[in-house]
């Protein structure tokens, strides 16, 4: 299954694809990333976002090199979280920034031109600044509560990602828009009647005791949900 979107920007022409389903590693479970990204991406997954907090640097690009060289072999999209300079390091396709890491422009400089750079957003005006800066897509959230992240912004629900989508349609920024934060399977179906393009999984899927078939369960519901409710903007 291929759950990935052409999208051209506008700026230098370039494809950049974008999967549908992201997976964010885990850090509070037994499993290390690099396994954990081997079992998402043995069943079906191809886009992976190694995120590690609270660890050396060199820690880090340990993990970072053995996460790459898995996604290399399944032919999957490797991102590193807020660390530039160990994408830079480790030849990662791409980096997703939060609000307190370097901006758009700084990231670009280091990476180039073609490889990925996504962002986090938790309001419309978040995206509209990032859109102006350029950036590939957003992860927007949180959906609901998560213990994933420290310093949680206010989730934002259902309601809250029809207005900001609508918002977007009316300002016609078209960048791929990632929801995510606590979002479990039975959701996809009124996320996608939002207009949001795509979902971001970390502890459903690294809580599972077998990741491979809960990624390839979860690719099913995916394309069920986004095939009758995407609508390209």
């Amino acid at each position: 299954m291929d759950y990935q979107y052409h999208y051209y920007k506008s700026t230098n022409r370039m494809k950049k694809n974008i999967g549908k389903l992201h997976f964010i590693t885990y850090q509070n479970t037994e499993l290390s990333a690099s396994q954990q990204t081997l079992n998402f991406c043995a069943g079906g997954g191809n886009w992976v976002q190694l995120r590690i907090k609270d660890q050396t640097e060199d820690a880090i690009i340990s993990d970072a090199h053995k996460c790459n060289m898995i996604c290399q072999e399944y032919g999957a999209t490797f991102i590193v979280n807020d660390y530039v300079d160990i994408a830079a390091k480790v030849d990662a396709d791409g980096v997703h920034l939060g609000k307190n890491d370097i901006s758009v422009q700084e990231a670009r400089a280091i990476l180039g031109e073609y490889k990925i750079i996504g962002a986090t957003a938790n309001s419309f005006e978040d995206i509209e600044n990032l859109a102006n800066q350029g950036v590939d897509y957003i992860g927007l959230g949180p959906f609901r509560f998560t213990d994933t992240k420290k310093n949680l912004s206010p989730v934002l629900g259902i309601e809250g990602y029809s207005r900001i989508i609508q918002s977007c349609t009316d300002k016609n920024i078209r960048i791929p828009i990632i929801a995510i934060g606590g979002i479990i399977p039975e959701d996809f179906n009124d996320l996608f009647k939002t207009g949001i393009y795509g979902i971001a999984l970390s502890s459903y899927i690294a809580k599972q005791d077998n990741i491979g078939l809960s990624t390839l369960e979860v690719l099913s519901e995916l394309g069920k949900s986004q095939s009758k409710f995407f609508v390209k903007r």
